[in-house]
């Protein structure tokens, strides 16, 4: 068979992928914290039709490699941790953090804890600070944070501690915790703007609660009443839409025109 038909088949499963990522990341244009993917592409290793011949002095120049690549193949699909825009919410439970790190969340006592962007949290009845989920946002200390009763309201600071408010003044109400990740692409998403540590994105796959708006351990400030929205540029990626169509049709027409070649040599034989 002809090297073509599968080169082209390889460059359309190739786009094939990108136009998946970008289908994603387009439905994902207003998910809060949500991180945008992109596809790399690498060509699969070429065949050798004749090896390298070195350069003899006075005698023969060198002679370079000739080499027929076989198609492509995804490199990566990396996940890009630039900072989405900020929306004003005045609402003083929804958090943005304005730099580096992750809020933690655990969905209850001895249960992974988890990282995540999205800022939208809420009191229940329990006056515990939770996710739209349901799950528990931890504090400096890795517990989840639970308001006073005595405590009528509160705000945030720009650390992420919790300043309330009572009948004799201020009161302290706990601590937010945030993660700093080496890697953050390294994290794997599983869904519900929530990501999983793993080993490529921090040294053994280990982190530590620590405050936010420390210079020490790089965590960014915690900006109340306001979220952080998805980094999606709808006018890349509807370039990118483009390029991945025209592409597809490209890689569609080589396997086309190598079938016509095939048919032509069948019909040598009538």
């Amino acid at each position: 068979m002809l090297r073509s038909m599968y080169s082209g088949v390889s460059g359309m499963r190739g786009f094939q992928t990108k136009l998946d990522v970008i289908g994603n990341n387009i439905a994902n244009v207003n998910t809060i914290g949500f991180k945008a993917g992109r596809v790399m592409f690498q060509d699969i290793l070429s065949q050798t039709v004749s090896g390298v011949t070195a350069p003899e002095d006075g005698a023969r120049g060198g002679v370079n490699a000739r080499q027929i690549g076989l198609g492509v193949a995804i490199g990566a699909i990396d996940t890009i941790h630039t900072a989405g825009s900020a929306m004003q919410t005045n609402d003083a439970k929804d958090l943005r953090i304005d730099g580096d790190g992750f809020f933690v969340v655990s969905a209850g006592d001895g249960t992974e804890q988890l990282l995540t962007r999205a800022g939208n949290f809420t009191i229940d009845g329990a006056r515990q600070l939770v996710t739209a989920d349901g799950m528990f946002v931890l504090g400096v200390d890795g517990a989840p944070i639970v308001l006073a009763p005595e405590i009528t309201a509160f705000s945030f600071s720009q650390d992420g501690r919790i300043i309330g408010v009572t009948a004799d003044g201020q009161a302290d109400g706990g601590q937010l915790g945030i993660v700093k990740v080496v890697n953050p692409s390294g994290l794997e998403k599983i869904g519900g703007n929530l990501y999983r540590m793993t080993v490529n994105a921090n040294p053994e796959g280990e982190f530590e609660i620590v405050p936010a708006n420390d210079a020490d351990a790089g965590t960014g400030a915690v900006i109340s009443g306001q979220l952080e929205m998805s980094n999606v540029d709808l006018t890349a990626e509807f370039t990118e839409m483009i390029v991945a169509q025209r592409g597809f049709q490209a890689n569609s027409r080589i396997i086309s025109t190598s079938d016509e070649i095939l048919q032509e040599v069948v019909n040598l034989k009538r």
